[in-house]
């Protein structure tokens, strides 16, 4: 079957853990994400299996002897960026932020974890190639940089028509529907400095 590494996100709210398995999906394609609704149902998963555990709160509290085990594979979310909420022990992730800001630290806890991506599978070929033109890397750079059109088009000395179609180029292209994916796609290929979004 496929080999891809495995992720588990464990969380009884649904909506959350099906918004947070998209995002994920996004930042790291290589990946398989499964979703349980419960630590019941993780366990009856072979659990062994995952490479993350991206865990609610709740369930590493009633399950705290398991998930101490495996603390370098748990991520705990949570919906504060207080650290007196958090687990000292347990990387934690707040999902209670915009989703700009989610993305950031979902990249940034992928970069540090995996040390700048070496420990991860390489990127399937076709997301290897170089799809984008010069130009398109420039403007997808700004993009995600949060600058508008106009800002755009002026730092470039181009058309505000051009940088319309440039970035209608870039989203076809790429196959992309959101600024947050692309934002992704930006940092993952080293488009752009994590620290400058």
């Amino acid at each position: 079957m496929n080999n891809r590494p495995k992720i588990a996100i464990i969380d009884p709210n649904t909506l959350s853990a099906l918004g947070l398995k998209a995002i994920l999906q996004n930042v790291m394609p290589i990946m398989t994400v499964d979703t349980f609704g419960s630590f019941a149902e993780l366990t009856a998963n072979d659990p062994d299996n995952y490479f993350h555990y991206f865990v609610a709160m709740n369930v590493v509290l009633e399950n705290k002897t398991f998930f101490s085990e495996y603390r370098r594979k748990t991520i705990v979310l949570t919906l504060s960026l207080d650290s007196i909420s958090q687990l000292s022990e347990f990387h934690s992730l707040c999902i209670n932020v915009p989703e700009q800001e989610l993305i950031r630290s979902l990249l940034t806890l992928e970069q540090h974890a995996h040390g700048q991506g070496q420990n991860l599978p390489p990127m399937p070929k076709v997301l290897q190639q170089k799809i984008l033109t010069d130009r398109e890397i420039e403007v997808m750079s700004l993009i995600v940089q949060g600058y508008i059109n106009k800002e755009i088009a002026d730092k470039l000395n181009i058309g505000l028509a051009t940088v319309i179609t440039h970035r209608k180029n870039i989203m076809d292209k790429l196959g992309l529907k959101s600024v947050s994916a692309l934002t992704i796609y930006a940092v993952m290929h080293g488009y752009v400095d994590i620290n400058s979004i």
